[in-house]
């Protein structure tokens, strides 16, 4: 104990040197990874030894099975291990051969990223939304984006599983220690070095032949140029003309001249005009009038109608309401073919918005103001059904162009028009009568009952209150269904005019068959209605009967039963 006391002693000098030299050569702690040496083997496990540990660490074989290094290990061999605990509860050591294989990978990952440099790797598997792959270096697993393993879309990828190749890190999660690697930048990185080659070779002003289109945007549309260099042609530079998207000029497959307006070899983009190829049309616009025939080339069909060009770079819309006058949802498809052309008028020339509008039925005669000059309203004409719904047929009038329209009340004077409907079928031949010809909305309404004899004349020497003679059809609670002699219409005497005496107003009284007269209460021409009444006529009789005798009857179960009353109040007075 006497050498500790004294410090100073050149022995405890030398012990102290020979202490300090240990600790600093075993600087052990945990969370780091130290080699260790393998000692012994075994069916189950390797024995390690680690200077400055005071027991034998000890891995399962299995992780090493797990890591591929199984086969490779002996006996004197060093390995990394991760310690992580110097003593557990049991007093054992804990060491990880697999969590120091993935911090010395993920280290060499974090190098790679800060280097900007590619890192080898293969795809082993598929998940959801890309790919998972593995570091060759040191096994760490990966993720590849969908959109990151190619420039171009692809179905398949069976061809790149399990192939060494390069990825390039474009993001490290150092607290989640995610990595996330992208094959189409190693892909671009290639390319970039040959477009910038094929930029070189275009200049300002260049004319490139045939560019086919290859896809449209929103703003603009891309051409394929000799299958080496896809170029941009933005909306306002297709055509001096307004245009809303490119599909309404171009299709898919197409090909066409772009002049270059623009290279960018930072960027490594070549912009291209096609309209510039041509002189502005607008500036001599002047040249086309208002309401005049001109041809128009059909460039383009759409669902709305047909785009169509009345010179190079002078491109307008022809709306498919401004093909025909009598056809209504026309397929332009079948009325045009793209080529093709056609006689047009201009309807409207708009400079500010550099907009043209053409019509292609005006440069016909419009079919219903010639169907107006040749059969005016009430002329007779035959017609064939040619369609039909729930309340109208269409009739097509003298094999014309034009349907007219015929609805159900205007089939019949005396039956109910939907039930009369119900007779006619397609093809069917009548004679009808126009009623109402509507040029600006190109309509014609004609009549079948026009044609025939109005049954309502017969009331055309009629008057109010005048007696008529009629025959009851029928009774019913409501009235008695009455027709007039020598009339094929039938009307209803309401219960409450069958008599003057409530009593006696009683349908039961009539059994049908009978003769009776009633008075006219009303009549209405232009509504074609007519009102008949009972208790009007014995109104109308009794004051004819007090005007002309003046003297008290008799006779209380006679429609006169008050008539004497009636006298009595008359002579007072």
């Amino acid at each position: 104990m006497e050498i500790y006391k004294d410090l100073s002693n050149p022995a405890s000098k030398e012990f102290e040197k020979l202490l300090n030299n240990q600790f600093t050569k075993n600087t052990i702690e945990e969370g780091k990874i130290i080699e260790g040496k393998i000692n012994k083997i075994t069916e189950k496990f390797v024995f390690l030894f680690i200077e400055g540990l005071k027991s034998e660490p000890v891995l399962d074989i299995n992780e090493l099975k797990s890591m591929g290094l199984a086969k490779n290990i002996a006996i004197g061999q060093t390995i990394s291990v991760l310690l992580e605990k110097i003593e557990d509860k049991n007093g054992d050591v804990v060491v990880s051969a697999s969590k120091a294989q993935k911090i010395k990978g993920w280290d060499k990952l974090v190098e790679a990223y800060e280097k900007k440099e590619p890192i080898m790797g293969k795809i082993t598997s598929k998940c959801k939304g890309g790919c998972i792959v593995e570091h060759l270096d040191t096994g760490s697993l990966m993720f590849l984006p969908g959109s990151q393993i190619s420039d171009k879309p692809l179905k398949n990828i069976d061809h790149l599983m399990n192939e060494p190749q390069k990825f390039a890190l474009i993001k490290l999660d150092k607290i989640r220690g995610n990595a996330c690697v992208s094959r189409r930048e190693i892909i671009s990185t290639f390319k970039k070095e040959d477009k910038a080659k094929i930029i070189e070779k275009y200049k300002v002003g260049d004319i490139i032949k045939d560019a086919e289109v290859k896809g449209y945007s929103s703003f603009g549309c891309f051409f394929n140029v000799n299958n080496e260099l896809d170029v941009l042609v933005h909306l306002q530079e297709i055509s001096y003309s307004r245009v809303s998207h490119p599909d309404e000029i171009f299709n898919i497959g197409e090909k066409h001249n772009l002049k270059v307006i623009s290279v960018d070899k930072e960027k490594l983009q070549v912009g291209c005009s096609i309209k510039q190829l041509s002189p502005d049309p607008f500036e001599h616009i002047e040249n086309y009038e208002l309401n005049k025939i001109y041809k128009a080339k059909v460039v383009k069909i759409m669902d709305f109608g047909a785009f169509c060009e009345l010179e190079p770079g002078l491109t307008t819309l022809l709306h498919s309401s401004e093909i025909s006058w009598i056809k209504k949802n026309i397929s332009v498809k079948k009325m045009f073919n793209v080529g093709d052309e056609i006689d047009c008028v201009i309807t409207e020339i708009d400079k500010t918005k550099r907009r043209v509008a053409i019509s292609h039925k005006l440069t016909k005669e419009n079919p219903f103001e010639a169907f107006e000059k040749k059969y005016p309203v009430g002329t007779e004409v035959d017609g064939e059904v040619v369609n039909k719904n729930e309340y109208s047929l269409f009739v097509n009038v003298e094999n014309s162009d034009i349907d007219a329209f015929l609805h159900c009340n205007d089939l019949t004077y005396l039956e109910n028009g939907e039930e009369e409907l119900k007779k006619f079928n397609k093809g069917d031949k009548i004679k009808v009568k126009v009623l109402e010809i509507k040029t600006s909305d190109q309509k014609i309404r004609v009549g079948l009952k026009q044609t025939q004899p109005d049954p309502f004349d017969w009331f055309k020497d009629i008057k109010v209150n005048d007696i008529i003679t009629v025959k009851i059809v029928s009774t019913d609670n409501k009235g008695l269904i009455v027709r007039p002699e020598e009339c094929e219409m039938d009307f209803i005497i309401k219960k409450n005019q069958i008599a003057i005496n409530p009593a006696d107003a009683r349908t039961s009284r009539f059994t049908g068959g009978e003769r009776i007269d009633c008075a006219v209460s009303e009549i209405d021409f232009n509504k074609r209605k007519v009102t008949l009444s009972i208790k009007l006529l014995e109104e109308l009789q009794k004051k004819e009967a007090l005007e002309k005798y003046g003297s008290e009857g008799s006779g209380k179960n006679l429609p006169f039963s008050t008539l004497s009353e009636d006298l009595n109040k008359k002579n007072k007075k």
